[in-house]
């Protein structure tokens, strides 16, 4: 009887051993479908108030991407590049580039690869590549670095620290940083070796060491996704000149209200 209730026990375990490597065979193969959601739409009722001019813009691997540009004045100005988040379509930042409008700012927000119709996959690699080519674009119509802001949402401020180190960019705003994709995913993930399967890593905490531009983070403490003191980590260890505008009940999309559009403006004049 003892003997059938050991083999009984060790069959349990190797069938929980079994479906654990199975749930890690699927997490790495199918991890990218978790990470990015280009159909998921929350601003169905959102109309744009400003004036927006579709732009196609062409990576190095050859990649079309929709882009929405809005141009003020070029000359008086900075234009802000924005890199949303990791899910939806340009249409679901219609309320934030609504705002943009009475602010003096141009700006340009491009679509990742995936998502908002463009062809190809995102990845890391695939996004920094999209964001270097918006640069690029804005770059070839003679904007200069110095001119430019760099504003990351979410996944997009791992793209936006990664490029924004060692270079001349006029500010960077990170909207609900995480420290790295490693820590976000721990999060969720707390049983699984996540360092050993993740393949989209954005390391934002080694990377935002080596920004020298002036930095703006926003966070609110009810960030339910990317928890809180990771903004709060990565203003910690920002080199100066920094800014932080954290909030008590923000979730992870930030309100954009009269206090967080006053911290933006404020950012925006002590570049001047």
């Amino acid at each position: 009887m003892l003997k059938k209730f050991r083999n009984n026990l060790l069959l349990f375990f190797q069938i929980i051993i079994l479906i654990y490597f199975v749930i890690l065979i699927f997490l790495y193969f199918y991890q990218r479908n978790l990470m990015y959601h280009p159909n998921e739409n929350n601003y169905f009722d959102d109309k744009l108030s400003v004036y927006i001019e579709k732009v196609k813009i062409n990576t190095d691997d050859n990649i079309e991407l929709l882009g929405w540009y809005h141009e003020k004045d070029l000359k008086k100005n900075k234009t802000l590049l924005f890199f949303h988040g990791n899910a939806g379509s340009l249409e679901n930042r219609i309320h934030k580039l609504n705002h943009f409008r009475q602010m003096d700012i141009n700006f340009l927000i491009i679509a990742w690869r995936g998502f908002s119709g463009n062809k190809g996959n995102p990845s890391e690699k695939g996004l920094y590549e999209d964001g270097r080519s918006a640069i690029k674009w804005l770059l070839n119509k003679g904007i200069d670095e110095e001119n430019i802001i760099i504003y990351g949402e979410s996944l997009g401020t791992g793209v936006a620290t990664h490029l924004a180190q060692n270079k001349n960019f006029a500010g960077i705003i990170l909207e609900t940083p995480f420290t790295s994709m490693i820590d976000a995913a721990k999060n969720f993930y707390p049983y699984i070796p996540v360092g050993l399967l993740l393949k989209d890593k954005f390391d934002n905490k080694s990377k935002i060491k080596n920004i020298n531009s002036p930095v703006l983070i926003m966070h609110g403490e009810a960030d339910q996704i990317v928890p809180f003191f990771m903004g709060k980590k990565m203003y910690e260890i920002a080199n100066e000149p920094k800014y932080s505008y954290f909030t008590k009940h923000d979730n992870h999309m930030m309100e954009y209200d009269e206090n967080l559009l006053k911290a933006l403006n404020s950012f925006f004049k002590s570049l001047n």
